[in-house]
């Protein structure tokens, strides 16, 4: 009986310990999760005022400007996305 209870003991040791590595890494990829939220919203930000002034230049300029804007909010949008997958996978 002795043997059973300290398998068991080891076993529910063993648990916590996952469990406490589980959370710290859990609370890092929410931490990185939100660096990389806040730095593409810092983006979204800067890009919406860097577009604002060019919206009627883009038209006569022609569609470099408006494709390099569209390129840059694709990557936006992208990263929103990797970020959204990190807080669903680190649940």
């Amino acid at each position: 009986m002795a043997d059973k209870n300290e398998q068991l003991d080891e076993l529910i040791n063993t648990l916590k310990q996952h469990r406490d590595e589980l959370k710290v890494k859990l609370h890092l990829a929410q931490m990185d999760a939100r660096q990389e939220y806040d730095r593409i919203s810092n983006n979204i930000d800067e890009l919406n005022k860097q577009y604002e002034p060019v919206r009627s230049a883009a038209k006569e300029s022609g569609e470099n400007v408006l494709s390099a804007l569209m390129l840059a909010a694709e990557e936006m949008k992208n990263g929103l996305v990797r970020v959204g997958n990190a807080i669903s996978d680190s649940k």
